[in-house]
């Protein structure tokens, strides 16, 4: 019998201990093995990225529901550590939220992200947004909170009125995230250390923070994070930013060189085969051979 801890139980003991959690994003099942390799705790699984991986197009609504959901649940199954994972606005109502919230911690999903835009969404350092009812939102997130009683996940609510209504609007619909359910309050986009300072002090739940690179929201280091009092920070670009000009670099050289070789910018292809999991392939074809 199977004694591990859920998904979602092994992220709140995560969270239960003293200290910042840092969890990078990841776009895909094997930037999730890349984190997971290099010892951080917990991964989140980026709308930004996954929009960009999986259709190549912006985080702008276009990739559904069953897409995230495909994909939250094969990055799940590649890792051990808990996933944080993008599920937009709920995809619909609240019935359509409470719909998503089983699917994915049927998936594998320790914790699940919903927002209070209107759909189709906007990234959340973009132009653009617009943010449903409060009313409507706090049912969405009572519809979220009856689906984690059947399935267990973490609910991790995000508000983007700090961009469409104000600063004070924000903070108040985290109040009310809160009082309606949610386990863990995201406040999108702060302009200001000052602002991240009085997110903190008034509001008594776990704390998400979304650092982006450009954003609008200050690059604290860690060490500030946690002594504001924020639980969780996300990194959700910084892979993709990383790889996009890897990327970019190498196809250049390709191009350009006509003695185009391995160089040290890459890792080697054993170290790529093992950093997919071929070593552990071939030990369940030792075992399971005739």
């Amino acid at each position: 019998m199977n004694t591990n801890p859920s998904p979602a139980a092994h992220l709140r003991r995560i969270l239960a201990a003293p200290g910042l959690v840092q969890a990078p994003g990841c776009y895909d099942a094997f930037s999730a093995r890349l984190i997971e390799r290099a010892g951080f705790p917990v991964a989140y699984m980026t709308g930004f990225g996954s929009s960009a991986s999986v259709l190549g197009m912006p985080d702008t609504g276009l990739i559904s529901f069953a897409e995230m959901a495909g994909h939250a649940r094969n990055i799940a199954a590649s890792v051990q550590i808990p996933l944080i994972a993008d599920a937009d606005t709920g995809y619909g109502n609240a019935i359509n939220t409470y719909r998503t919230v089983r699917a994915y911690a049927q998936a594998g999903v320790a914790a699940v992200q919903i927002e209070d835009q209107v759909a189709p969404k906007k990234c959340g350092h973009t132009r653009g947004k617009l943010i449903i009812p409060l009313s409507e939102m706090t049912g969405k997130i009572r519809a979220a909170a009856d689906a984690r009683a059947e399935q267990d996940i973490v609910l991790v609510v995000r508000t983007d009125a700090r961009a469409v209504a104000g600063f004070d609007a924000a903070l108040e619909r985290c109040l009310a995230f809160r009082e309606a359910g949610a386990d863990v309050i995201f406040f999108e986009a702060p302009e200001s250390e000052a602002e991240m300072e009085t997110i903190a002090k008034r509001i008594r739940a776990p704390l998400l923070v979304n650092l982006v690179e450009g954003g609008k929201t200050p690059f604290l280091a860690r060490s500030r994070l946690e002594a504001l009092g924020f639980k969780i920070a996300i990194y959700p670009a910084t892979l993709l930013l990383t790889v996009a000009k890897a990327m970019q670099v190498q196809l250049q050289r390709l191009a350009r060189e006509d003695g185009f070789g391995p160089n040290a910018d890459q890792v080697s292809f054993e170290e790529l085969k093992d950093l997919v999991g071929f070593p552990d392939y071939y030990r369940q074809e030792e075992r399971y051979q005739g």
